[in-house]
C-alpha cells in the first residue's frame, strides 16, 4: 500500500487530529494575546517594567519543550490543560515584544494631536495608539502561531491533542510497515496548517488594518 492509499483510508483520523492541532494552537495563541497586549500597554513607556516582562517571556521561550511539558504534569496532570499552558508561555515573547515595539513607535505628533482633540489617555489608546500598533502586533501573533504549530506536536507526550499523536505513534511502532506513514501524516499535516495559518494572518492584517497603514 502506498502513502496516498494509506492517507485515504486513514482520512477521518487525520482530519480529526488536524482540527485538534489547529484548535490547540488557536486557544493558546488567543490566551497569549489576551495576556500580552495588556502587559505591553502597562509597561511600554517605562524601562524597568518593560525589561522585566520581556526577560520573563524570553526565559519561558528558552525552556526545552520536553522539560516544560514534563514539569506541568505534576500540577496540571495529563491532557490538553498542560499543553495549553505550555504553548501559551511559548507564544508570549513574539507577541509581547511586537506589541511594545508597535506602541513605542507611534508617532508622538499623532498622540499630541489626539490630546489636542480632547481625547483622554484611555480613548487615545483605543482609538489611536493600538490601531497604529496593530499591524506590528499581528506580525508577532503570526510568528507565534508558526512557532506553536511545531511545538504543539510535543504535547502528545503529555496526552495532549493534535497531530503529535500520529507522529508519536509512528515513532513508537518504528519498524512496522506503516510507521513511516503515520509519522509523515503528522508532519505533512503540520506543514499544511502552517501554510493556512500564515495565509490567515496575511488576510487578518489586510482586513483589520486601515489602508493608510498598509
Amino acid at each position: 500500500m502506498g502513502f496516498a492509499e494509506y492517507v485515504a483510508g486513514n482520512w477521518p483520523e487525520l482530519l480529526a487530529a488536524t482540527l485538534e492541532h489547529a484548535v490547540l494552537v488557536l486557544v493558546s495563541l488567543a490566551l497569549a494575546t489576551a495576556i500580552c497586549i495588556p502587559l505591553a500597554v502597562v509597561t511600554y513607556r517605562t524601562d524597568l517594567p518593560r525589561g522585566v516582562v520581556l526577560a520573563a517571556a524570553g526565559v519561558f521561550l528558552t525552556i526545552p519543550s520536553y522539560a516544560l511539558f514534563g514539569l506541568l504534569i505534576a500540577p496540571l496532570g495529563l491532557g490538553a490543560t498542560p499543553a495549553v499552558v505550555a504553548l501559551t508561555l511559548y507564544a508570549m515573547l513574539p507577541i509581547l515584544r511586537n506589541a511594545i515595539v508597535g506602541l513605542r513607535n507611534v508617532n508622538p505628533a499623532v498622540s499630541e494631536s489626539a490630546i489636542g482633540m480632547g481625547m483622554d489617555a484611555n480613548l487615545r489608546l483605543r482609538r489611536v495608539d493600538l490601531p497604529l500598533a496593530w499591524p506590528v502586533i499581528v506580525t508577532g501573533m503570526r510568528v507565534s502561531a508558526q512557532l506553536l504549530l511545531g511545538i504543539a506536536a510535543i504535547a502528545a507526550t503529555v496526552g495532549g491533542p493534535g497531530l503529535g499523536r500520529l507522529i508519536l505513534t509512528g515513532l513508537d511502532v518504528a519498524g512496522t510497515p506503516f510507521a513511516i506513514y503515520l509519522t509523515l501524516e503528522g508532519i505533512l499535516g503540520i506543514i499544511v496548517l502552517a501554510l493556512l495559518f500564515d495565509l490567515a494572518f496575511v488576510l487578518l492584517s489586510r482586513l483589520t488594518t486601515s489602508r493608510g497603514l498598509r
